[in-house]
């Protein structure tokens, strides 16, 4: 290709701006110009704080800008008092006069500031071994700064190491209550409870107040009480105290209303017999209790209980024909049996009163069948249904004495229906004690001295009373001879010997009305008398007889010695009697004249020869 001449060449479009040309080079020149003044910027700014602290960081409010890690550290030092400056205070209050108080920093608990290491984690924002990351971490702490936190550190075993000195001047164990009894001194000492610092509830408050940083202030002890198993003894000594202050006394009356006794437990009786003992409360815990041995006691009240034993008497009346009322002769009496449990609590709780020491022995009480508030209606008694009567002239003024003395008994009784009447039970003992008095009495089918001559007297005559009232004779027996005392009214045959404990006299009240038996002795006609009082179940009493057979001959009479007479005196002591067989027949009838029953009373009498009694050298004398 041919070039074309230089003259023909075109001239320079002058429409082409060379700014063009030069704006993209200054703005690349221009970036690179920045970049190399960034670069050398950064460059002094690594280089100036290579060995500090970059700006922005801060710790504890301190900007630690520029500081090398030792100049941070010593600033953070300097700045950081709160293990000096916050004090807990710890108080305890066990009920003393004063408290006891602890105080204790925080350092002492075991708080301590790390400067180094928070000086060193300041200087590492923005130091790293990445240029990259340093530039960022230092570019978004220029923009927004850091702070960081201060490394506090807390030792919590030195924290515990100063609670376990403050446990050992709070912890104590629990004291049970003691009570002993020296003779008749009684010491007690009360309970204590045992206390224990609660270490780990306690820690746990310190804990929070540190982990927040508080300023210090009192902290409360967390104490656990103990208490003791027995907490108080001084109930138990006092009742104690109340039962040696004096002996104790037990007291009665008798029946007849006087007192009996005192019989007394001495204070040293008391004492020995005292016995202390634990119970379990509902809690768990224990209590003394105080309280008496009463075996001994018991035993003693046994010995006492039959000497105060009494049987219930009924009460004894005579009907009165004309009101029909029976009229109390002699009053009805409980009887009564010692109430023993009862009085061992009264004794119990005589010796533990301050007041009242002397104790009323108690009783059962049985109340008699016939009080003296009962009436004729009630028992069926209407009418005097029979009646017996014999006479004993001639008799002796013992005999006499003794008649009065036994028809006494029988005075007044009731006999129930359907019940058997003896008169043994009434009579009682034939004895001085009981006011019978010596004189003669038939035994072993002669006459002799002895006590209670002139009972069959009254025996007879409640045989006859029963025979005409027509009640079943059960028990009878006819003397060994015939006596004359009882053959004057109802003749031979109608006597009844009664002999303690082997013979007695019995009948059966067989009706359904009660029957009253009333006696009188009538000196002036040397006479006893029974009474029945019931009423008539419609029946009839017919005797017939007696019957004699086997009539004897009175044997020879017998002569006894008497020291207490002279030669030439004598005195009959007994009579002559004919033996013989007696037969009494008894007709019940009822209202109509018809027949019920038949009894026949059959007596074998011996013959018996007279007694004189002489001087002791008459030659009379049997040998």
């Amino acid at each position: 290709m041919t070039s074309l001449p230089a003259e023909q060449r075109k001239p320079h479009d002058p429409a082409i701006s060379p700014w063009l040309v030069r704006l993209p080079i200054l703005a690349v020149t221009g970036v690179l110009l920045t970049m190399m003044i960034l670069t050398a910027l950064v460059g002094a700014y690594q280089l100036a704080f290579r060995e500090r602290v970059i700006p922005g960081v801060s710790a504890y409010g301190i900007d630690l800008a520029g500081m090398t890690s030792a100049q941070a550290q010593a600033a953070l030092e300097q700045r950081f008092t709160y293990a000096q400056d916050a004090v807990f205070t710890f108080r305890y209050n066990a009920g003393e006069s004063s408290d006891q108080v602890w105080q204790l920093s925080a350092g002492d608990l075991g708080v301590s500031f790390d400067a180094a290491a928070t000086a060193n984690e300041a200087f590492a924002a923005g130091h790293s071994s990445n240029l990259l990351n340093n530039l960022v971490d230092q570019i978004l702490i220029w923009l927004n700064g850091r702070s960081i936190s201060p490394i506090i550190r807390y030792d919590q075993s030195a924290a515990v190491r100063q609670l376990e000195t403050v446990a050992a001047a709070i912890n104590s164990t629990s004291q049970d209550a003691t009570l002993t009894i020296d003779g008749t001194e009684i010491q007690a000492t009360a309970g204590r409870s045992g206390r224990t610092l609660d270490l780990t509830s306690t820690l746990n408050r310190l804990d929070d107040a540190i982990l927040g940083m508080s300023s210090g202030g009192e902290l409360p002890l967390i104490i656990n009480e103990t208490p003791p198993i027995a907490w108080d003894s001084e109930a138990a000594a006092q009742r104690a105290r109340i039962a040696l202050s004096g002996p104790v006394m037990l007291v009665a009356d008798d029946v007849d209303g006087g007192t009996l006794g005192p019989w007394v437990a001495s204070v040293d009786q008391i004492r020995a017999l005292l016995k202390i003992d634990t119970v379990s409360n509902d809690d768990g815990t224990l209590r003394y209790e105080v309280s008496v041995d009463p075996a001994p006691f018991q035993e003693y009240l046994q010995t006492l209980a039959p000497g105060l034993l009494a049987t219930p008497e009924d009460a004894r009346f005579h009907f009165n024909e004309q009101s029909g009322q029976l009229e109390v002769i002699k009053p009805a009496r409980s009887g009564r049996a010692l109430n023993i449990p009862q009085t061992l609590q009264r004794m119990e709780e005589a010796i533990f009163s301050a007041n009242n020491r002397v104790v009323p022995m108690g009783f059962d009480y049985t109340a008699p069948q016939f009080p003296d508030n009962i009436s004729a209606a009630e028992l069926g008694i209407t009418e005097m249904i029979s009646e017996g009567t014999t006479t004993y002239t001639g008799s002796s003024q013992a005999r006499k004495d003794n008649i009065i003395t036994a028809a006494a008994r029988f005075d007044g009784i009731i006999i129930p229906p359907h019940t058997m009447f003896s008169f043994n039970r009434y009579l009682g003992d034939i004895s001085p004690e009981e006011g019978y008095v010596s004189g003669k009495v038939i035994v072993g089918g002669r006459t002799v001295d002895g006590v209670g001559g002139g009972v069959c007297q009254v025996s007879t005559t409640a045989f006859q009373a029963a025979f005409y009232a027509g009640f079943p004779i059960v028990e009878r027996y006819a003397h060994g001879y015939r006596v004359g005392y009882y053959e004057g009214g109802e003749g031979v045959g109608m006597d009844a010997a009664i002999f303690q404990p082997d013979l007695d006299f019995r009948f059966m009240n067989d009706t359904d009305y009660h029957l009253l038996i009333e006696t009188s002795v009538f000196p002036g006609s040397n006479s006893v008398q029974f009474r029945f009082y019931s009423t008539n179940p419609g029946r009839q009493v017919v005797r017939q007889g007696p019957e004699i057979t086997n009539v004897q001959p009175p044997a020879a009479t017998i002569y006894e010695p008497n020291s207490d007479l002279q030669p030439g005196q004598s005195l009959q002591v007994d009579w002559a009697a004919e033996g013989a067989e007696v037969r009494i027949t008894r007709q019940i009838l009822d209202l109509n004249g018809n027949e019920i029953s038949e009894d026949v009373f059959y007596s074998n009498y011996q013959p018996w020869g007279a007694i004189i009694q002489v001087a002791p050298n008459d030659s009379r004398i049997n040998s």
